[in-house]
């Protein structure tokens, strides 16, 4: 391993290849691998539609919790890439070493938390959401699908936790190729094994939406293994061991600093979602599952967006690192125009062909009476929200999640959920799906006011 005494020979690519080359070579990879994650994601709910209706709505009252696990792995990732990227343009690579192996310990603990959720309050999660069902059959069907597939979900969540954690190293470290491998392995494994699993095809058995699970959590596993595979025998800027594993105070408490702001930000999507959830379950199940596949079906737009951002936070926080400010502001301005470009392209899918996209999920036409004009009336917050992704980003890069927290709040908490609740009451339910523009425009001049400040306070000086 490379010591803070024996420099390598060559600066890492971050600080030296030109800006758009670079964006494209660290971003594409994981723009592609969060292509598959979107597309397993739709695939998943496609074949659960297949079982019947209330499978579909079970899912789509699990993902508020899957959605608080996944937040918990990527947000603690936001810290660990930030903390590591920034040790590595400072040269500092015993720190380095010291935060990719402390990041490990964590991803462990988080796992064992998650675990015991499992086992203890999956179905109370259930039943909770499903108080308000009014016939108590369905309720009934939906609360014994849902704890069946989500206390598989966590109880096996070892699989996320460290294939989320051991893609962060490699993208702190300058190595997306391996991630992209990683996440496209474990999005196929799973999409190939969904329908083996949920239909019983050969020699595999008959499980239901507890196959879907299994799927799941399979391919989960798979894609942790490919990626400690990588860290541990292509990544020389680290050196992964157990003895190395010791909880280091000072190593959580820089990695928390930023990781927990984003570990909160995602997580309001869990709240978000929940609100939503509620409000939509006094209208219909069907309200509920249009909610449920309108998220499955904007997650092939925004994960590229997504990924694009993980190949930012390592250049800006590595940049910031070297004290290069004309590096970080080329960085950010790219990265604008191509989440720009990305999310024109999905706006206009919604808004031209919503109808022959609610059908992939098996949509009746009470589904589609309520789901088309809700798909085109979301889609119009989709440019918006790109400039607010790549703000929030920065922030993050920068050390400052905090402001990326006060966005999100300000957003999903503070707009979206009483918008949607007021313009149900007042209106009916197809005027819920305007609080999600509303709030976008109020968190990009939010996420503006707070980048000015932020680049007076740290990027302008570096001048």
């Amino acid at each position: 391993m490379t010591t803070e005494t024996q420099l390598p020979s060559e600066e890492n690519k971050m600080g030296v290849m030109p800006i758009r080359k670079l964006l494209i070579t660290m971003s594409l990879p994981m723009m592609i691998s969060m292509l598959v994650q979107a597309l397993y994601n739709i695939v998943d709910s496609i074949f659960v539609a297949q079982i019947d209706a209330n499978a579909l709505s079970a899912v789509s009252l699990a993902f508020p919790l899957q959605t608080l696990m996944i937040s918990v792995a990527t947000g603690t990732g936001v810290g660990i890439n930030s903390l590591l990227s920034r040790n590595l343009g400072e040269k500092k690579f015993k720190e380095a070493n010291i935060v990719a192996n402390n990041g490990m310990t964590l991803g462990i603990l988080s796992f064992a938390v998650f675990a015991l959720i499992g086992i203890f309050f999956s179905r109370t999660f259930f039943e909770l959401q499903t108080a308000g069902q009014t016939d108590p059959l369905q309720r009934q069907t939906i609360v014994d699908y849902g704890t069946s597939y989500l206390s598989i979900c966590l109880i096996c969540s070892f699989g996320i936790f460290l294939e989320i954690t051991g893609e962060r190293l490699l993208q702190s470290t300058g190595r997306t190729l391996y991630n992209m491998i990683s996440q496209t392995c474990g999005a196929v494994i799973n999409i190939i094994m969904d329908p083996l699993l949920i239909f019983g095809i050969g020699p595999f058995p008959k499980m239901g939406i507890a196959g879907a699970a299994t799927a799941t959590v399979f391919g989960q596993i798979c894609a942790m293994l490919i990626a400690l595979y990588f860290n541990m025998a292509k990544n020389d800027d680290i050196q992964l061991k157990l003895s190395c594993m010791k909880p280091d105070t000072s190593t959580i408490k820089n990695i928390y600093a930023v990781g927990v702001p984003s570990i909160l930000m995602q997580s309001i999507g869990s709240v978000l979602t929940l609100g939503m959830n509620n409000i939509l379950m006094g209208f219909s199940t069907i309200a509920v599952n249009v909610y449920g596949i309108y998220f499955k079906l904007q997650s092939f737009i925004f994960m590229p967006v997504f990924g694009l951002n993980n190949g930012i936070v390592p250049i800006v926080a590595y940049n910031y690192g070297a004290r290069k400010p004309d590096r970080i502001m080329k960085t950010l301005k790219a990265g604008v125009l191509i989440a720009l470009s990305i999310m024109a392209a999905g706006t206009l899918i919604f808004m031209v062909f919503p109808t022959q996209l609610l059908s992939l999920f098996n949509a009746d036409s009470q589904l589609l009476e309520l789901g088309v004009p809700a798909l085109r009336i979301i889609s119009t917050h989709f440019m918006v929200a790109s400039a607010s992704i790549i703000l929030i980003t920065s922030f993050q890069a920068l050390g400052n999640g905090v402001y990326s927290l006060i966005v999100s709040i300000i957003r999903q908490l503070v707009v979206i959920l009483p918008a949607a609740y007021i313009l149900s009451r007042a209106f009916g339910v197809h005027a819920i799906w305007w609080a999600f523009p509303i709030a976008e425009l109020v968190s990009v001049s939010m996420a503006l006011l707070l980048f000015r400040k932020i680049y007076r306070e740290k990027v302008k000086p570096l001048y």
